[in-house]
């Protein structure tokens, strides 16, 4: 709880464009120096133990000193109490000696500050350590000598040492007795420093021939309850007589000592004089009620009154010193003196930098923002504790001097990762002394990623080229964006944007890319003569928040491969008979007999189509175009060619490798168109029975040099050879006596032809015949592709071909 009302100056809360007039408010500020709060704790109370609720005190709202991320500083460098910004609380850190931390000083009070940001404003604060009766008074001596003439009178004081009790106030020594005595009580009195030693009051007169000494027991007693002691003994000899004290030649002496004196350097030399001769006239020195720390600190030569340093000053622990001394003659008698000891200060203390708030990270593209509130000092005085404080030129930093010694280092603009992302920032202190000291403080300050980059393609479009029939999921090119940005910012993930028309041919559903690499891949095989090219967008996304993301476009070309064979329209090869065209006899060389006409669906030199004649039953009488496939006859016919002839073509493309399909065609001989002829079995029967007897004949023939088994065979095979030539050569072409129903269907030049031709399919259910007439072309070109389209879908079916030029 406050030992007093609290009176906390309530400072608004400025807003960040007005910390210039927050600036000047807060000078105002600490020139007024406010009216501290103040506590009290008893001392040795447990650390974590509650001593105020400062929120009240402050005048603020509960989570206030959170927000503004309250914090509390001691004068003194060291950290005693602890603030809990959540509720309030102040805290102890750690358990209080009240003795270590003020020593014999009273009240012993500790100076604090609540610290605030965001503004920056500070309370200050005084917390009394209230002394608890935790020592006993101790003599310095375990027993004490006084000498004391047998002429003295009854009501002569002689002082004796004073005990030593750390505790202060009503704790500490209030009063001197001694054990009941026939000649002597003690008075209780106060020195100069306030502290209360005992004086042996002589009562009656001392008679060394009755008693030359005596032994009495000193008790110190403290204020506390209950109340502590502790006892000396006192010898008391009595002297002869000496009637004159030494007396100090100056007193009181003052000296001025540097606190860098060495350890056993002369500071002083004193002088007592007695009047007395002899025994009685010879003086020594001592210490009068001397302290410890004047113990531990300084000495002096018993004989010569020479005081020496024990050990190194510190201006900045003791400033000065008070020492009592005595002068004491062979009689006994003492005389007192008093040497002031100022202590000089030097610059032996460098600067110190108290780091209170440290950001290691910083985003980048951030306004000004605030790296560190430090606060710098000096343990020395005058000059030597004046201190400059500065930055290198070369950051992007400004030092702003905030109130009593406090600084704020703040960015002067907004910083960029991709050009720096860390600062190694020196902060750098010096005193006005002489020689000037300083110190440094280095910390690195990293600069955080921000989005701020999207990803950038390395090309604005890319072609790619795969070859048709591809396999599925074949590796087709690879494209590559970059981000400046790093970590998560700077890594890309690819994705394929949808296209206009969705559906089983769009692009999406041909390819797919691997969204971490890049790689593009082919969904399906893909097939040149459906698609030869398509586009498709391609987005890279960073994993950035919120992403940024760019696009490129990806053109697709799909090449041309050799994977289909010539097709032959003309004649068709799936009928249920073959179709046989008639050439009349009178032809004249060069008579065009029949065109193969064929196509490609590849493209480029995969679809050009040449035609060569391999086998005919009669070699020499025809040829074939190699260009075209018109074939024509070579010579003129004669009576002895024969009625029926068969022409075996081949037709390659130009492919690597090549491929190519062969067609067999049927030529009959007649004499006229207006001249009926025999049906082809009929025709043809003579010719097939010739092989069959050729056959029956070689069959005979063997199987007087074979074996039974190989006869049944050989005959089995024959028999079937007979029925499907049998059954072949009921097929025949005739003309038919009406128009025949059909479709028209038009070869443009891109495939065998020349020019533009235009064929009739008849489609008959019951004969089986075909035949063809010459046509001229009547409609415009058509696509040869609808046409294979409609044959193979139709394989089972008899095609009737008009063949017209």
């Amino acid at each position: 709880m406050p030992a007093s009302g609290s009176n906390v100056e309530k400072v608004e809360m400025i807003p960040s464009n007005r910390q210039v007039r927050f600036f000047v408010v807060m000078m105002f500020v600490s020139l007024v120096r406010p009216e501290p709060m103040r506590f009290s704790v008893p001392e040795e109370t447990e650390s974590g133990s509650f001593v105020a609720g400062l929120t009240k005190d402050l005048g603020m709202a509960l989570g206030e000193l959170a927000s503004r991320s309250a914090r509390v500083v001691s004068d003194d460098y060291k950290q005693h109490l602890l603030l809990d910004p959540q509720n309030g609380d102040l805290l102890l850190r750690e358990k209080l000696d009240r003795e270590e931390l003020c020593g014999p000083r009273e009240p012993c009070v500790l100076h604090f500050q609540v610290f605030l940001e965001m503004p920056v404003q500070a309370f200050p604060g005084e917390l009394l350590i209230e002394d608890i009766n935790d020592h006993a008074p101790v003599f310095p001596d375990r027993e004490v000598l006084l000498k004391i003439p047998e002429n003295s009178h009854p009501g002569t004081l002689f002082p004796l040492t004073l005990a030593e009790d750390l505790d202060v106030g009503i704790n500490g020594i209030q009063t001197y007795t001694v054990s009941p005595n026939a000649h002597f009580n003690v008075l209780t009195r106060n020195n100069s420093e306030g502290k209360k030693y005992p004086e042996l009051v002589q009562d009656k007169a001392l008679d060394r021939e009755e008693q030359a000494e005596l032994s009495l027991t000193l008790v110190a007693l403290d204020g506390g309850t209950p109340p502590r002691s502790g006892t000396v003994l006192v010898r008391v000899l009595v002297m002869d007589v000496n009637d004159n004290a030494p007396e100090f030649v100056h007193s009181p002496y003052e000296v001025r000592v540097l606190e860098n004196s060495p350890p056993d350097s002369v500071i002083l030399n004193v002088l007592a004089k007695d009047a007395d001769d002899g025994h009685f006239g010879s003086v020594s020195y001592g210490f009068f009620q001397a302290s410890d720390d004047i113990k531990q600190t300084f000495s002096i030569n018993e004989i010569t009154g020479e005081i020496r340093l024990k050990k190194a000053l510190d201006f900045e622990k003791v400033t000065s010193y008070r020492v009592e001394m005595e002068a004491t003659d062979g009689g006994g008698l003492t005389g007192k003196g008093t040497v002031f000891i100022e202590v000089v200060d030097v610059n032996d203390n460098a600067p110190e930098i108290t780091i209170s708030s440290l950001t290691s990270s910083i985003p980048e593209n951030a306004a000004e923002t605030l790296v560190s509130i430090f606060r710098v000092g000096d343990r020395d005085s005058g000059d030597n504790g004046k201190t400059v404080c500065s930055i290198p030129d070369d950051l992007p930093f400004i030092l702003k001097s905030t109130f009593k010694n406090f600084y704020t280092l703040v960015t002067e603009r907004p910083l960029d990762r991709e050009i720096r992302d860390q600062y190694n920032i020196t902060i750098t202190v010096s005193d006005l002394g002489t020689p000037r000291l300083q110190t440094q403080h280095t910390f690195t300050l990293q600069v955080s990623e921000v989005n701020d980059n999207a990803p950038e393609f390395t090309q604005s479009s890319y072609t790619l080229w795969v070859r048709e029939n591809n396999s599925p999921a074949l590796h087709i090119g690879t494209i590559s964006a970059t981000d400046r940005d790093s970590g998560s910012n700077a890594q890309l993930t690819y994705s394929l944007l949808p296209g206009p028309q969705p559906g089983p041919d769009a692009a999406a559903a041909l390819v797919s890319i691997n969204a971490d690499s890049g790689q593009l891949f082919a969904l399906r095989a893909l097939d040149y003569e459906a698609l030869q090219a398509f586009e498709v967008r391609v987005r890279a996304a960073d994993r950035g928040s919120p992403p940024l993301s760019s696009q490129a476009l990806v053109r697709v070309q799909v090449l041309d491969a050799n994977d289909n064979s010539p097709f032959v329209l003309y004649p068709l090869q799936n009928a249920s008979a073959p179709c046989t065209e008639l050439l009349p006899r009178a032809a004249e060389p060069g008579y065009l007999v029949s065109k193969v006409v064929a196509v490609d669906r590849d493209s480029g030199q995969n679809a050009w189509l040449s035609f060569q004649l391999l086998k005919a039953t009669e070699p020499g009488l025809f040829s074939v175009w190699p260009h075209n496939g018109e074939v024509r006859t070579a010579r003129l016919l004669s009576e002895r060619d024969a009625p029926k002839h068969r022409l075996l073509l081949l037709v390659k493309d130009n492919g690597e490798p090549p491929r190519s399909a062969s067609v067999t065609l049927h030529v009959l001989l007649v004499d006229g168109f207006s001249q009926p002829y025999l049906p082809l079995p009929d025709a043809a029967a003579p010719e097939r029975a010739q092989p069959d007897r050729l056959t029956a004949y070689l069959v005979i023939a063997l199987a007087a040099v074979s074996s039974l088994f190989l006869l049944s065979l050989l005959l089995f095979v024959a028999v079937r050879l007979c029925r499907r030539s049998r059954a072949r050569s009921l097929a025949g072409c005739a003309l038919p006596d009406g128009p025949l129903p059909g479709h028209l269907l038009d070869v443009s030049g891109t495939g065998t032809l020349a020019h533009s031709y235009q064929y009739e399919v008849c489609l008959t259910g019951d004969s089986g015949n075909g035949e063809f007439n010459f046509l001229k072309p009547i409609l415009p070109k058509l696509f040869v592709q609808d046409a294979v389209r409609e044959v193979q879908e139709n394989p089972h079916c008899g095609h009737d071909f008009v063949l017209g030029c």
